[in-house]
């Protein structure tokens, strides 16, 4: 049976963005991009929504240029250029807007979500989502999403938006709990549990 992990960055008050959706006050550091590149490298494939992927698309093609990049950002950068199969749930994101990832992104609008992200669900594969929070309240409502890998980060950032805005109330039961060193962020992993 395939999984469907949300792996989302959140300040200690429950915001993935300082107001105005200012992302760089959010308090994550080296350990993200470990957390993440661990994410990436297990996963089978990504799923974004459609901002989330206009993100990744223009940042990650140029870290492996990046004399700066560290070794976790190298490993992601390398993994997308290896052609990862990429998932876009989206009515609104274009062809021409994929740019490099064009070979290895689909794009499905949300009337076919539930039905296509099912199928992976039913396979052997894991997909992880990266942000998109309307998506993972989505799949939190259809009971498609198996785990929560939730990166909390040491600070009250005010936003304007939780997290978990518009999602159904959900049981989870802790899976892992990780600390990397010289961090003080830390990763809580959640098994969702199905809803009756």
């Amino acid at each position: 049976m395939g999984r469907i992990i949300a792996a989302l960055a959140i300040s200690v008050d429950g915001y993935a963005e300082g107001s105005g959706g200012d992302l760089s006050v959010m308090p994550m550091d080296e350990a993200f991009n470990i957390h993440n590149a661990e994410l990436i490298a297990a996963a089978d494939r990504l799923i974004y929504g459609a901002d989330t992927y206009r993100m990744m698309v223009a940042h990650w093609p140029n870290v492996l240029d990046d004399p700066n990049a560290s070794d976790a950002e190298r490993n992601i950068a390398q993994r997308c250029a290896d052609g990862i199969p990429i998932i876009v749930i989206s009515d609104s994101l274009t062809v021409d807007e994929t740019g490099p990832w064009r070979q290895q992104t689909t794009i499905i609008r949300r009337s076919d979500a539930a039905r296509e992200l099912a199928e992976i669900r039913e396979s052997d594969e894991t997909a992880v989502i990266f942000g998109s929070q309307a998506l993972i309240a989505a799949l939190l409502e259809t009971g498609l999403l198996d785990q929560l890998s939730l990166m909390i980060g040491p600070k009250l950032v005010a936003g304007d938006r939780p997290v978990f805005t518009n999602t159904p109330a959900t049981e989870l039961t802790l899976r892992d709990v990780t600390r990397y060193p010289d961090s003080d962020n830390i990763v809580l992993d959640y098994d969702v549990v199905a809803r009756a």
